[in-house]
């Protein structure tokens, strides 16, 4: 196996029955590995956008201040040999602390935060360090089964130095008891679920501010993060 593509072994199936949706969407073919050409190693430079100095904030974008627990999410984006990946281009979006999306497909009936989007982005330093300030996200209803609701988490995109250098998955948080029902996160093999939950760290942790996880990414190889959209 090419050790820079992604080990099947550690990734969630594309079929993974009690993840209802993946029937409609999982390949009915196998799938055929195409070699990287230029095109697809190079291209625009998304560091290159502008990001202001809010954008990692998530807790400073409007006039008032966010309703929840303040969190600081940091940690590292690495290859498969563990080489720092600087200047990626990280995207994050969650629900608020009440478990609401702020889109207007979502018509779960808790409150809106006048102050939170829940979006927030920011990239990569030469050591492949980021990091965020934002509110811990609520759990929320979703219909794949009866009484089904997904565990507080976190989506992450990151951007390499091409459009189709593009890697998404989902953080979520140690000693969920949801985890153990969630479907999503049950597609994900044993071996590499604890790849997604982030750790409290109390050396993260801001005193009288904010608490502190960690959640490192590994884009490549047979320890990468696994895939999640």
């Amino acid at each position: 196996m090419n050790k820079s593509r992604l080990d099947p072994a550690n990734q969630p199936d594309y079929l993974y029955e009690p993840y209802h949706s993946t029937a409609r969407r999982a390949p009915r073919e196998p799938l055929v590995f195409l070699p990287h050409t230029l095109s697809e190693r190079t291209g625009p430079v998304f560091g290159d956008l502008p990001i202001s100095e809010s954008d990692h904030d998530l807790t400073r974008q409007h006039e008032g201040e966010p309703i929840g627990q303040r969190m600081i999410v940091a940690g590292r984006v690495v290859d498969e040999t563990g080489a720092p990946l600087p200047k990626t281009l990280i995207e994050v979006w969650q629900t608020n602390a009440s478990g609401r999306y702020r889109h207007e497909l979502d018509d779960f009936p808790a409150p809106l935060d006048p102050n939170f989007s829940g979006v927030g982005r920011t990239l990569t330093d030469e050591d492949g360090r980021y990091r965020f300030l934002t509110i811990k996200p609520g759990a929320y209803p979703w219909n794949n089964h009866p009484n089904a609701w997904r565990p507080a988490h976190i989506h992450f995109s990151l951007f390499g130095p091409s459009f189709v250098a593009r890697f998404i998955t989902q953080m979520y948080f140690e000693g969920d008891p949801m985890l153990a029902l969630d479907a999503v996160f049950q597609a994900i093999p044993d071996q590499a679920k604890h790849r997604v939950i982030a750790k409290f760290d109390i050396g993260l942790t801001e005193e009288k501010w904010a608490l502190g996880y960690r959640y490192d990414l590994v884009l490549r190889g047979p320890d990468a993060t696994p895939v999640l959209d």
